[in-house]
């Protein structure tokens, strides 16, 4: 299995739509791996009850098969290890200190 940056830039694109974040500043991915034309995606939500989990999953969905040569995408949703705001990347809390949103 290969981890690639265009498949993490893909990812990139995807925002949450409470944050004017990407999932992968906000640390929600835990995993991306490819074989072949398939990837998989591991990731998590901010939390268990998150409205956003259909559209932001389709999202990944739709993002990755822009990747050439990406066929089947599948996205594995984990809770353990809970997310944290300890997760979210330097630049998505410059974006977020703009926002007023401390964290």
């Amino acid at each position: 299995m290969s981890t690639e940056p265009v498949l993490w830039a893909a990812l990139g694109t995807v925002t949450d739509p409470e944050y004017p974040l990407s999932i992968v500043d906000l640390g929600m991915v835990y995993r991306v791996a490819r074989r072949g034309t398939s990837v998989t995606v591991t990731m998590t939500f901010t939390s268990i009850g998150c409205p956003a989990i259909e559209m932001i999953v389709t999202d990944v969905h739709q993002a990755l098969r822009t990747v050439p040569g990406v066929e089947d995408v599948t996205v594995d949703i984990v809770w353990d290890p809970p997310w944290t705001r300890e997760r979210i990347s330097e630049r998505g809390r410059r974006v977020l200190a703009v926002y007023g949103v401390v964290c």
